[in-house]
């Protein structure tokens, strides 16, 4: 298995952890992003869908086409999880 397939196993299981490790190894959030509000907010609530943005961004082009989405299936599986989270809270 390549690094590609374990970050990706790595991603799917804890996107948060995924997210910090990209942050704290690499460069690509700061090229994301100039500031670290936006960052931090997406790691405490939408991290699947911030790891994909971060990924998916591109200096020249931003995020395009396929890139959006990524970052749509991403926000959805957030949105998901959130909601699986409050209907096992009230049960």
């Amino acid at each position: 298995m390549g690094c590609g397939c374990l970050f990706g196993l790595l991603a799917a299981l804890s996107p948060r952890l995924a997210l910090i490790l990209v942050w704290l190894f690499t460069n690509l959030v700061d090229r994301a992003w100039a500031g670290v509000i936006v960052p931090l907010l997406g790691l405490v609530f939408f991290p699947l869908a911030t790891l994909m943005y971060v990924l998916a961004y591109r200096p020249s082009a931003g995020v395009s086409g396929v890139g959006w989405v990524l970052v749509a299936v991403g926000f959805a599986i957030d949105l998901s999880s959130t909601g699986a989270l409050a209907r096992s809270r009230r049960g």
